[in-house]
Parts: structure tokens; C-alpha cells; sequence
């Protein structure tokens, strides 16, 4: 018996699906006429529930074959086959997965084989946790739920629905992390075990990205997945890089909040805030959450008592060859990699700026070598969420309202006009090409230039030929 707070999540779906995918009841009642049963399944429910955006629409569909399914489907649209192996078909226009429940083959090899008649029970036991084995009848609107799944959720529990499937698939070990973060849920005691020994080393790195991306991009605080995998006594075979800043001192003054891998987490989930609060991009919010949890992994290895202080000179230059040492082995886009180091290495300069009263050029100068991966606007984000990180009382960051040498370090760069990109160089190679060849000795030329230009806002071109010619 569904309750009447699950019964009004499932008018939201009616709604939804009566509004936006009003081809899909069609659908649903064909296949209903000719025999077939059509659930939404996995992540839709799940997030129906917890009153989270709908992202994407699976539905399995039992009772018919897969022919007869794309038979049906055929009459609506073309269909694709997106994995026909798998029983996953798609209307071309239809951003909806329908699919058949499955079963592995036997054998060194096993093929998936599609099984309509499968319970329902056996299919959802393919799932890796009770909350994304729920479905719901689209003709019936009834909750399936054979594993308790919305008791768990309502439990903040997570829970495999059969501990020896979920084994086979070492990918849901990092599911789980951004699970725990995504949805501030814990594991139970059979999963955390579970979790603990199981075999992870063969999932490739592509996969376990695209986990961590979900963690830094859909949680509100990310950390809580990192601090999973610490608890654990897995972060050294999972980061070891990061692995490395627990227990590193920093000065009591500066960083009451504790070692540098507390430091870490505050300052991750500060860039996740700050991502919000500044609307910023996927991508811009993916590249923010990696520079914060890579800004400071240099510390490990430069931290010394110098005078009775904890000092950790240099670990910004440092934390540009470990960043790169951990970011290139589990992201293969360049692009990603090189703006989050530009961030690791600059991180310190808009405080070092405002407190040492940097003139207008020393703007400018920074701003010319973060381009063309990044900005002053994106530098000042990280920095926020470096002096945010401080929090000695709870393991979250403090309120932004104690950044405010960042703030003025905002109001320099766009005094400068670099708050987005680096001043124009007056000089370029179309004015030197009649008097000196293309190549190495007109490029130091045109760098002189821009330098004079930058540092003694010289502005005039004939001016500039004087200076270097």
C-alpha cells in the first residue's frame, strides 16, 4: 500500500509526464494493450521521491518481447538501438531509455540475455542500492519497492539490495561515495563492510571519473564523499596525493580549522557555495571543486618550523606537479587539467595583492599569465574558498563575509580592466612584419613591449617601436 505522501510525489510524475512527455502515455497504453508492463525504474523514482529534478527517464518494460517492444515503439517514431544486446531502444526524438529486464549468460564470455518474464523482484535485485531498485506501473501509478527502498531513504540508510551482485561490479564502489555526499545518506553496516574489501583496482579510469564528477557537480557537499573514503582507510589507494595532507600541520593562527586535509574539505565544499552563489557553469563549478581539492597538495611536502612557525613556503609551485600527477590519471581533457593548475598555481596572488597594495600593473601581469585557461573573476573564487576554509567549530567552511581582501582584489581587477581577460597588447606582429621577420626574435620583441606597456601604461604604438626597436 503506497502512503499518501508517496501518492502525491507520483502526481507530480502523472503531471510531468501528461505535460512533457505526453507521447510517452500513448506509448504506455499500447504496450499495455498488447500484453507489455511499462515501470519507470532507477534514478527517476529515487530522485521523484526525495523531491530532486528529474535528469533522465528509464523505463523497463516486461510481459512482450524485445521485437514486439520495437515493433510498438516503431509506430511512434525511429527507433534507435542504442544497446539492442541490452534491450535499450530510443525514439529518435525522445530522450527516454525503454529497455528489458536482463540477465547474465553463463560461461567464460556471458552475454546479457533479455528476460520479459522476469519477476520483478529478480530484475530490481540487479541494482546496486534499495533506493534505485523502486519502480513505478505506468498505467497504475503503484510504487514498487520490493527491497524497502523509500524506507531506507526516509532512513538516510543505503542499502545493496543483494550484497553478492553488488560485488561484481566494482564501479559501485564510487557510486556509493557520491551517493553519501549527493544525497547526505550513510551506508549500512553490510555495505560499509562490503565497501571495505572490495576489489576496485579494474575500474577504469574514465568510469570513476565520471563518478567524481557527478560527487563535485550534483553534491552539496562533496567532502562528505572524501571523508567516506577516509574513514574507509581507502584514500591513499584512491588519492594517495590527498592522502598525503592528513596530519600535515599548518599555522594555528591562519588555519585553526586543523590539518591540511580538514582544510581540504572545507575548501571544497566552500567552491561548491561559491559556484552557486556566482551561477556559475558546469564546467566552470567542475574546474572551481578540482582546483579546491588540489590548491594546496604541495604542503605535504614543503611544511617546516621556520622561527616557531608552520610555514609551507612555496607549495603553491610545488602543488602544480602533484595536482597534475593526480588530475591526469583519473581526467583525460586537457583543456580541465591545465586551467585547474593555472588556479592551484596562482591561488595565493589575489592575497598577496591586496596586502602588499599592488599596483594596477601587478593586476595586469597576473592576469596575462592565467590566459588563456582562466580569469581574475575565477582566481578570486578559489582564494574565497581557500580563506573560507578555516572553520575550527564544524567540519563545513565559514560565511563568505570573511573574504573581503578577496573582494577588493575583485574591485583592483576591474579597476585594471582584467577582471576577464588579460589588457590587449598595443603592439602586435602586423606592425612589425615589414621591419623585422617572423619568429623567436620578434616574439621577445612583442613580450618587451607588452611588458613596457603593463608596467608604464604606454599606450601609444610609435611610442612602443621606439622603446623596443
Amino acid at each position: 500500500m503506497n502512503s499518501i505522501a508517496v501518492q502525491e510525489k507520483i502526481q507530480k510524475l502523472k503531471s510531468l509526464l501528461s505535460k512533457e512527455y505526453p507521447m510517452v502515455l500513448d506509448i504506455v497504453q499500447s504496450l499495455n494493450a498488447s500484453g507489455g508492463r511499462a515501470l519507470l525504474v532507477g534514478g527517476a523514482v529515487r530522485d521523484l521521491l526525495l523531491n530532486v529534478s528529474i535528469k533522465d527517464l528509464d523505463i523497463e518494460v516486461y510481459g512482450i518481447p524485445l521485437h514486439q517492444l520495437e515493433v510498438i515503439l516503431q509506430n511512434f517514431g525511429h527507433v534507435r538501438l542504442v544497446g539492442k544486446q541490452f534491450g535499450v531502444l530510443r525514439i529518435d526524438y525522445l530522450d527516454i531509455d525503454w529497455s528489458m529486464p536482463r540477465q547474465d549468460g553463463q560461461g567464460r564470455k556471458p552475454e546479457v540475455i533479455v528476460d520479459p518474464h522476469m519477476s520483478l523482484k529478480k530484475a530490481f535485485s540487479r541494482r546496486d542500492l534499495t533506493m534505485n531498485a523502486m519502480g513505478i506501473d505506468l498505467v497504475t501509478y503503484e510504487l514498487i519497492d520490493p527491497f524497502n527502498g523509500w524506507r531506507d531513504m526516509q532512513q538516510c540508510l543505503l542499502k545493496a539490495p543483494d550484497e553478492e551482485r553488488f560485488i561484481e561490479d566494482p564501479l559501485r564502489f564510487f557510486r556509493v561515495m557520491q551517493f553519501i555526499a549527493r544525497f547526505n545518506m550513510k551506508p549500512d553496516m553490510q555495505l560499509q563492510q562490503l565497501c571495505k574489501v572490495m576489489d576496485i583496482k579494474d575500474v577504469s579510469s574514465d568510469r570513476i571519473y565520471q563518478e567524481f564528477e557527478k560527487l563535485l557537480l550534483r553534491s552539496q557537499a562533496p567532502s562528505l564523499g572524501m571523508r567516506w573514503i577516509k574513514e574507509l582507510g581507502r584514500l591513499q589507494e584512491i588519492l594517495p596525493e590527498l592522502y598525503a595532507t592528513i596530519g600535515v600541520q599548518q599555522d594555528a593562527e591562519w588555519h585553526p580549522e586543523g590539518d591540511v586535509f580538514e582544510h581540504t574539505m572545507q575548501a571544497l565544499d566552500a567552491a561548491v557555495e561559491e559556484s552557486k552563489m556566482h551561477n556559475l557553469k558546469s564546467d566552470e563549478q567542475l574546474i572551481l571543486c578540482l582546483a579546491a581539492l588540489c590548491h594546496d597538495l604541495g604542503k605535504p611536502s614543503t611544511t617546516s618550523i621556520i622561527n616557531g612557525r608552520v610555514r609551507a613556503l612555496e607549495h603553491d609551485v610545488k602543488g602544480v606537479i602533484i595536482a597534475r600527477r593526480l588530475l591526469e590519471r583519473i581526467i583525460h581533457k586537457n583543456n580541465i587539467v591545465e586551467t585547474v593548475l593555472k588556479l592551484v598555481r596562482y591561488h595565493m596572488m589575489p592575497g598577496q595583492l591586496t596586502s602588499q597594495k599592488s599596483g594596477l600593473a601587478a593586476y595586469k601581469r597576473l592576469a596575462q599569465k592565467l590566459f588563456p585557461h582562466t580569469t581574475m573573476a575565477m582566481l578570486a573564487l578559489i582564494a574565497r574558498a581557500d580563506k573560507r576554509a578555516r572553520n575550527p567549530e564544524k567540519q563545513e567552511p565559514l560565511k563568505d563575509q570573511t573574504v573581503v581582501d578577496i573582494d577588493l582584489f575583485l574591485e583592483r581587477s576591474q579597476e585594471a580592466g582584467v577582471l576577464e581577460r588579460p589588457e590587449e597588447p598595443v603592439l602586435t606582429g602586423k606592425d612589425l612584419v615589414e621591419l623585422i621577420e617572423p619568429g623567436p626574435k620578434m616574439g621577445k620583441i612583442l613580450a618587451h613591449a607588452y611588458e613596457i606597456q603593463i608596467d608604464h601604461g604606454i599606450i601609444d604604438k610609435e611610442e612602443l617601436k621606439r622603446r623596443v626597436l
